[in-house]
């Protein structure tokens, strides 16, 4: 069994960004030869999420209105009391999640069709990063 691990860092231009990274993470499994195992892709800060879904402007919006209905930026969150201005933030990692696993068959990703990988950003304007551990034969 061999692992790989790497990092991807971001530092995102608004509070709020969804950036597609299927180039990157196929581009880090092809460097490890890996033919059949998993790919771990996880968000290391709790305001910022990863998940696989379509990659359609017409998603998007619904997702960022949902997440803004559901986690309104701005609310009073008791969390703001430590100082904070985030809380919404960390709801939001909650509702899409910090990570995922993507089956590796024959050397690639086993995504479905439209599947596309995605790092959430829920409180940009500052560099965080994300980790990409591969393990497989």
């Amino acid at each position: 069994m061999k692992f790989h691990t790497e990092y991807l860092w971001f530092n995102t231009t608004k509070r709020r960004e969804y950036i597609r990274i299927t180039d990157q993470v196929r581009t880090e499994l092809h460097k490890t030869k890996i033919r059949d195992g998993m790919v771990l892709v996880s968000a290391m800060h709790i305001t910022a999420g990863v998940f696989v879904n379509d990659h359609e402007s017409g998603f998007m919006s619904d997702l960022d209105q949902l997440l803004e209905r559901l986690a309104p930026l701005g609310a009073e969150y008791k969390h703001h009391q430590t100082g904070e201005d985030n809380g919404d933030a960390h709801l939001k990692n909650i509702l899409v999640h910090h990570q995922v696993v993507i089956p590796v068959t024959n050397g690639d990703l086993d995504l479905g069709p439209w599947q596309e990988i995605f790092y959430a950003e829920f409180d940009g304007r500052r560099r965080k990063r994300l980790v990409i551990k591969i393990m497989g034969e």
